[in-house]
């Protein structure tokens, strides 16, 4: 056997696993990888800020279903990755980093940059590690795509001493990873169709990761079979097609009330994939802790999260595709006790999305969606981040197809451009649209060079409102007429994109959109809008002054 580099090793194991792209910002401390990169056959996108890359890892992860691969450099690059770390745990994206790392032999000195990363990154990733022998770079990079895949999927990182990637050895690399899937057990799926036969009004509620096309299109021939309403977790609507008629909207922030008091009053809820947490939970309020008023059914690919935070009535330690493919047999009775229920949900659905209020301004976010919904493909992928701007993609765009949505459920500002980025160089037939707030942009808004620097030509609708206006929206409800530290001075966006020789045009009124959009496909080029919006128009239900107004009535 030909010895080779820790290195070379690293990039024989990334190939042999299928890893389609490398998300990296260079670094001297994982030169050898970066020279085995070379004559691999792993694409590599080079992003602006570490950060940036770490969250086109996660979503190239989510999209996929399999790791996405960042590489940074030891230090400061580690800690600015730090943040797509942090999404792929809150978000269960499976995601493998690998960090430049000292010396061995310089150890506990505070040499250069010297970082311990067990300690640094133990509270939010699946498994820290660092590889000391160059022989056992297979194993652990195995080890990595097991970890970050399994259960309830996370990131794993992987520190590379910068002595260990140039040392050489002779290591056999083992078979591609596969994914390992959990299936219910036989008495596990009677007691469910006994619950379902007895329900009156139930509701299943998707969520999480680890799911596939063929799972949702099984779990929709169920939901068919059962006349179930199902409604998707925050962010995570594309797990169901939004406009069959069993669709009954997502449980998230601003969440439909009607399909809030469905969920209140409901005789069986099924969980599956998800855990409920925060942002759909509305607080932790809309099941009692630990034991939900509403019976429960929660299915989960990790047994660790069955009973953490709710006590069900039935846990199901399944994936979704094992699930799925269990339900397929699973048959409603005679005369179904719900039956009636998914077409009033379903109807709910469209009178809510389907309302378009009318803001201040002369750029309404209404027509914006309208002309979207008219002609975006079903296959188009749609990014964004963290802001009161995504309120619109949330409640009014209509998600047709598993695959098409891109966003963190963690909250993250910054993540809707690279998540583009990375979603058009995954899927380049496709087309992708960013949401991007003028605050959430600037986070990450160097990595519109990124994207044209590898010739993604994704379109990035900037919203902007001159200000951080979720934040400015609870200081109006909480300290009403004292905004603080909330305005922000942009630059003009369109003309950024025309520095990196890219499309870009402004947008100051409804009219103005659809044509420009037809400018930015045609242009063939990555491709900025700048919808300048009305600061009043923070929500689809209320501007800024009405919110004050009843903040100072109280």
């Amino acid at each position: 056997m030909t010895q080779k580099t820790g290195g070379q090793l690293l990039v024989d194991a990334l190939e042999r696993h299928g890893a389609e792209r490398v998300y990296c910002v260079p670094g001297e401390s994982y030169l050898a990888v970066l020279d085995a990169l070379h004559d691999a056959s792993i694409p590599v996108t080079v992003c602006r800020q570490e950060g940036g890359a770490a969250m086109m890892a996660d979503a190239h992860g989510k999209l996929t279903g399999k790791p996405g691969i960042c590489m940074v450099t030891r230090g400061p690059g580690a800690t600015n990755a730090s943040a797509g770390v942090h999404v792929a745990a809150q978000d269960s994206t499976p995601m493998i980093l690998f960090i430049g790392q000292i010396e061995r032999g310089m150890r506990e000195r505070e040499a250069f940059q010297e970082v311990d990363y067990r300690q640094m990154f133990g509270g939010i990733a699946k498994w820290v590690a660092e590889i000391d022998h160059a022989s056992r770079v297979p194993e652990f990079i195995s080890r990595a795509y097991h970890v970050a895949t399994s259960g309830r999927p996370g990131p794993v990182v992987l520190a590379l001493p910068e002595d260990t990637l140039v040392e050489l050895a002779d290591a056999a690399q083992p078979p591609a990873w596969q994914q390992v899937e959990t299936h219910p057990g036989l008495s596990q799926t009677a007691d469910l169709q006994k619950r379902l036969w007895d329900a009156e009004r139930p509701i299943a509620i998707l969520g999480g990761s680890r799911w596939s096309e063929d799972a949702v299109a099984a779990f929709t021939r169920f939901a068919e079979r059962f006349d179930l309403p199902v409604a998707c977790s925050f962010r995570r609507q594309m797990l169901f097609d939004n406009l069959h008629p069993n669709y009954a909207g997502d449980v998230g922030i601003g969440i439909n009330p009607k399909l809030l008091d469905r969920v209140k009053s409901s005789d069986l809820i099924l969980l599956v994939g998800g855990r409920l947490s925060e942002m759909p939970s509305q607080s932790y309020t809309l099941l009692d802790i630990p034991s939900p008023a509403q019976q429960l059914v929660h299915v989960h690919a990790d047994p660790e999260e069955l009973g953490r935070v709710y006590r069900a009535d039935l846990s199901i330690n399944a994936s979704p595709t094992g699930f799925c493919k269990a339900v397929e047999g699973l048959q409603p009775p005679a005369e179904l006790k719900g039956a009636g229920e998914a077409a009033t949900a379903h109807q709910d659905y469209l009178e809510w999305s389907g309302a378009r209020p009318q803001t201040p301004g002369d750029l309404q976010m209404s027509g914006v969606m309208d002309w979207l919904e008219n002609n975006l493909p079903e296959d188009a992928i749609c990014t964004n981040g963290a802001g009161n701007y995504a309120s619109w993609l949330h409640r009014f765009h209509r998600f047709r197809r598993f695959g098409t949505q891109a966003a963190p459920t963690s909250g993250s500002m910054g993540y809707g451009l690279p998540a583009a980025v990375a979603a058009k160089l995954t899927f380049p037939e496709r087309e992708v649209v960013c949401f991007a707030g003028d605050g959430c942009l600037q986070m990450t808004m160097q990595e519109f060079g990124t994207a044209c620097q590898d010739g993604a030509n994704i379109i990035l609708l900037v919203i902007d409102n001159g200000m951080y206006g979720t934040i400015r929206m609870h200081q109006e409800r909480t300290y009403p007429g004292r905004p603080s530290a909330t305005k922000l001075v942009n630059p003009d966006f369109a003309a950024m994109a025309h520095c990196y020789g890219a499309f870009g045009e402004t947008v100051q009124t409804t009219d103005e959109f659809g044509p420009a959009f037809e400018r930015a496909r045609a242009s063939g080029k990555p491709a900025i809008l700048h919808l300048k919006l009305d600061p009043e128009a923070i929500t689809p239900a209320a501007s800024l002054s009405q919110i004050r107004t009843a903040a100072q009535q109280k």
